[in-house]
C-alpha cells in the first residue's frame, strides 16, 4: 500500500477566528499532518493551506477532508493538490 500527499485549504468561518487555535485543532484530530502555512485571501481573511500524507486505501482523503470540516470555526476545506508519494 502506498500513500497520498494532500495539499487541503482550509477557510475559517471569519476573519475573528483565532487561526493558532483551529491549528492546534487539526493537529489533533488529523494524524499524518506535515505542514500547516497561512496563506491571505484578501480582506484581512486568512486561510490555512495543510499538508497531510495518508494511505492510499478508498475513502481515506474524504475522510480527512470531513473531518477537518467538522471542526468548529471552520467553513469549509477542501483538497486542492493530491500526489502518490
Amino acid at each position: 500500500m502506498g500513500s497520498v500527499a494532500l495539499i487541503l485549504r482550509v477557510m475559517p468561518e471569519s476573519p475573528e477566528v483565532d487561526l493558532t487555535m483551529l491549528t492546534d485543532q487539526i493537529r489533533k484530530k488529523v494524524p499524518g499532518l506535515m505542514d500547516v502555512r497561512e496563506e491571505p485571501i484578501g480582506f484581512g481573511l486568512r486561510a490555512l493551506k495543510i499538508a497531510v500524507v495518508v494511505g492510499d486505501a478508498a475513502g481515506e482523503s474524504d475522510t480527512v477532508e470531513a473531518d477537518i470540516n467538522a471542526i468548529d470555526g471552520v467553513e469549509r476545506a477542501e483538497i486542492i493538490e493530491l500526489t502518490l508519494t
